[in-house]
């Protein structure tokens, strides 16, 4: 691995450690839930996005094509720049550095966008706010992704909150989608859209499926969901419910 070979080179004075996602307390503050992730100390400093590695297939990143020389080259140039700048005091530094770069971190709030359902008719944040809004960004090859939305569609809402339900493709075609959304049915209970690099980034670069996000009827962040554990739908029960309780 390429991490420790550029950590090796220290003598002992940085010290390589690999966590996996569901214990390690650094992926979940930055809402990193695929891999490969790069810490220096606190500070992220590289993303799966930034080797190219989304769903299908390799996309352009900072370190793409990742299986040119020239651009493993680089990452270990940038990593041991960055850890030489960490030895040096210059945590700060960095971590601005990465600020600047368009990294975001995770969202609070339900973010401003605009963007057109599958019917045609525009749909935007101030469209959804005053009652609680779950957003899931899902696609068609992911199973776990449809199976939420299918429960979703299927719910039955005891608590009369009028959950706003915001469908957000990614990578994958407008055929597909439709097919799916036109399957499941669910009314008006989901909006249906196809995303792009701006709504993805302004939920905060959203890099994985499935990711949901439930905001609260102030338009806060209640609670993100990453990736499907076996009790998701449940977690999301209980979210909502301290997010709208019954009357």
């Amino acid at each position: 691995m390429l991490v420790q070979e550029v950590v090796s080179t220290y003598g002992g004075k940085a010290k390589f450690v690999s966590e996996n996602f569901g214990g390690s307390p650094l992926a979940d503050r930055f809402g990193v839930t695929r891999y490969p992730a790069v810490f220096v100390d606190d500070v992220l400093v590289a993303r799966p996005r930034d080797f190219g590695f989304l769903a299908q297939g390799e996309n352009p990143g900072r370190y793409t094509p990742w299986r040119d020389a020239a651009s493993q080259a680089k990452f270990k140039a940038d990593l041991a720049r960055m850890i030489d700048l960490v030895l040096a005091g210059g945590r700060e530094t960095l971590r601005g550095e990465r600020a600047g770069s368009g990294e975001q971190g995770p969202i609070t709030a339900l973010p401003s966008f605009e963007t057109t359902d599958l019917s045609g008719k525009p749909v935007s944040s101030e469209d959804l706010r005053g009652r609680p809004v779950l957003v899931e960004f899902w696609a068609t090859w992911c199973p776990p992704c449809r199976e939420t939305l299918a429960w979703l569609a299927g719910r039955e809402d005891h608590r009369g909150d009028d959950v706003a339900a915001l469908a957000i493709a990614v990578e994958s075609p407008e055929d597909a989608v439709r097919k799916f959304a036109a399957a499941i049915g669910g009314g008006a209970k989901i909006r249906w859209t196809i995303g792009d690099a701006a709504i993805a980034k302004a939920f905060g670069d959203v890099a994985a499926v499935p990711t949901l996000f439930l905001f609260g009827r102030d338009g806060r962040l209640v609670q993100a969901f990453y990736g499907a554990p076996p009790d998701l739908h449940e977690q999301i029960e209980k979210a909502l419910a301290a997010a709208s309780p019954a009357s």
